[in-house]
């Protein structure tokens, strides 16, 4: 069982590199507003309702995938740096996967602020995502939280055994996917049709 987890601030490319991920290798792709938009039918995913339920969604099927017969879950998540909360969630999720004899590969994504405006309002993001439809909230939510928070690591802060940094400013999804087949040394899945 392989979890990757694809983080890095908005906008910056993880559910689409995901895509490929899954295309290319079987994995299934979890992006993190199949629950954030599930509930926000419901309640607000700021709100204490909002974020336990997706919490517990979450949970629930990281705990099933992780006992399944599937080749892999790929996860997207925005990691705040400077919230000690989001490391340690990582690290929770991550035993979910371990302590089932899985393997963890983290996946950092990083790219200029003007092309995470740009792919703001891609129809593939807007298709999945009905929540940032609202193009100007989105927007403005994408360049607040980047001046709140710190949304990728700095060099050797991250010290796992499987981990990758990518700059796909300048790179398309596919090739970002092929990147980071070959870095892990996904070779299994070498001879399928990509």
């Amino acid at each position: 069982m392989k979890f990757v987890i694809i983080f890095g601030p908005q906008a910056v490319g993880k559910m689409t590199v995901g895509q490929e991920i899954a295309r290319k290798t079987g994995m299934k792709l979890f992006h993190n507003h199949m629950t954030i938009d599930l509930v926000s039918s419901f309640f607000s995913y700021g709100t204490p309702s909002g974020k336990r339920l997706v919490s517990l969604f979450r949970q629930e099927i990281f705990e099933e995938v992780a006992k399944s017969d599937l080749s892999g879950l790929i996860f997207t998540f925005v990691w705040a740096f400077d919230l000690p909360e989001d490391g340690q969630y990582v690290e929770k999720i991550s035993e979910i996967f371990t302590s089932n004899g899985g393997t963890v590969y983290y996946v950092e994504l990083e790219a200029d602020t003007d092309e995470r405006v740009r792919r703001n309002r891609t129809p593939n993001r807007l298709e999945h995502k009905p929540t940032k439809r609202d193009i100007a909230f989105s927007e403005q939510d994408l360049l607040e939280t980047m001046k709140r928070y710190r949304l990728n690591s700095w060099e050797g802060e991250i010290t796992k055994e499987n981990y990758v940094r990518i700059n796909n400013t300048d790179v398309d999804a596919e090739e970002t996917a092929d990147l980071i087949i070959e870095h892990f040394g996904w070779l299994e899945w070498k001879d399928r049709e990509w």
